[in-house]
């Protein structure tokens, strides 16, 4: 038990410093999980220093860590590039000119979860709505929380799914599995949450309004996004579709006019720059991993399943209840991904759990966590654009509650067991 204790070092020194300073951002995550990984080393004995920082390297150098770390190079290098060549703004035109007029609600939340799918970000489709929906709101005489929290909740449907958000990446690497596969198995969670949220919005009473003139959608702009989707469903190699997609970003936008040559590798270096923390802390977090399982801790906690008689589906709960805290504790679905990650894929692996299912579970949970705190990244910039409360938002975020409501018993009803349970009496 003793070498799980970096996790608990990690999670304690930040939220008890973020709590002092009454803000979760100003403890950096590059210092709390160095000062763990740093603990993490007196946890093995007999073992010179060298040897002990050799873990930390082992861990951090893995073939997987190196995969995920070209993802999210590739990933910001291609993000970069079509917000510069304006994809980002077509895409919005088109997601708010091409929705009925008179379904406000239903609209702007479709809206929200076409942009967040498209782009990969939920932090960006909020900066890119919030403005939008609190004019409605004005508009309307309707509750700016309210309008608020539509787009919220539909920023996570897509942060959720897309095959370029850092949630999707961070799930699948750790788990071992493909984006497709992940997208395939998530689906059936996310896509009936969003159902029952379109309904509910549709049933609230309606108000006839638009939004203001965005001006001409530039459909070509748009292709890059559906490129994405369309080559990683027929099964492209992840790496090879945002280099691909990066290439054909870059050749528009200078097609187009909107990009000049040194722009775009301007664009490309400042999405790389922007990935530079993610990237550290997914190497302190190897490394730490390594030294845990070294430690022994892994073995002790699979241990401590087998004394309890755990079965499939308390371990998929416990994986998502792992994900849920560390998310509570860090205000990051991304982090809380990547700690518990590697936890997670040896539970999945002794209870038969098929990788693209635990990493559904992971991300969706921690969506369905980030998305109710008041204290993440997502809340405070919609509450700071809008000029309201988090805690006034929290009420009306329906999808995320619908969200942990449905992936709660996507894992009860557990409709891809059959198959396992015949390889289990095997």
């Amino acid at each position: 038990m003793l070498a799980l204790s970096p996790l608990i070092v990690f999670l304690l020194l930040y939220l008890f410093l973020s709590l002092a300073a009454d803000d979760f951002y100003a403890v950096p995550l590059t210092v709390a999980f160095l000062a763990a990984s740093l603990y993490s080393l007196m946890l093995i004995r007999g073992e010179s220093v060298s040897q002990r920082f050799g873990y930390l390297a082992e861990g951090a150098a893995s073939p997987g860590v190196m995969q995920m770390l070209w993802i999210f190079i590739l990933a910001g290098a291609f993000a970069a590039t079509a917000k510069q060549m304006g994809a980002i703004d077509a895409t919005i035109r088109l997601a708010l000119t091409a929705v009925p007029p008179h379904f406000v609600l239903s609209s702007l939340f479709l809206a929200s979860c076409f942009i967040s799918l498209a782009t990969g970000t939920s932090v960006g489709t909020i900066a890119a709505l919030v403005p939008i929906a609190g004019r409605m709101a004005e508009q309307t005489e309707s509750s700016m929380a309210m309008m608020v929290a539509i787009v919220v909740g539909g920023a996570y449907f897509g942060d959720n799914l897309s095959f370029i958000s850092d949630t999707t990446i961070v799930a699948t690497q750790t788990q071992g599995c493909k984006m497709k596969d992940k997208f395939r198995a998530n689906i059936w969670i996310a896509l009936p949450a969003a159902l029952i949220c379109l309904v509910l919005y549709a049933c609230m009473p309606a108000v006839s309004v638009r939004p203001d003139t965005l001006g001409e959608v530039f459909y070509p702009a748009i292709i890059p996004y559906i490129y994405i989707i369309v080559a990683a469903l027929a099964g492209m190699n992840v790496m090879l579709v945002l280099a691909s997609a990066t290439v054909l970003a870059g050749v528009m936008g200078i097609a187009s006019g909107a990009l000049t040559p040194f722009g775009w590798l301007k664009a490309m270096n400042d999405g790389i720059m922007g990935m530079s923390e993610l990237i550290i802390v997914t190497l302190l977090a190897a490394g730490l991993m390594q030294v845990i399982r070294q430690a022994g801790g892994i073995d002790w906690l699979m241990q401590l399943f087998d004394s309890r008689r755990g079965t499939r589906r308390k371990a998929e709960f416990s994986m998502a209840t792992l994900v849920v805290l560390t998310d509570f504790c860090t205000a990051n679905n991304t982090i809380a991904i990547l700690s518990v990650g590697p936890l997670a894929k040896q539970i999945a692996r002794r209870y038969h759990i098929e990788p693209k299912r635990a990493a559904s579970i992971l991300d969706t949970f921690s969506c369905f966590a980030q998305g109710i705190i008041p204290y993440g990244a997502q809340m405070l910039i919609a509450s700071g654009l809008a000029g309201v409360d988090p805690l006034d938002i929290i009420p009306y975020l329906f999808y995320p509650y619908i969200l942990g409501a449905v992936a709660i018993v996507y894992i009860i009803v557990d409709p891809l067991t059959h198959p396992l349970k015949e390889r289990e009496q095997t």
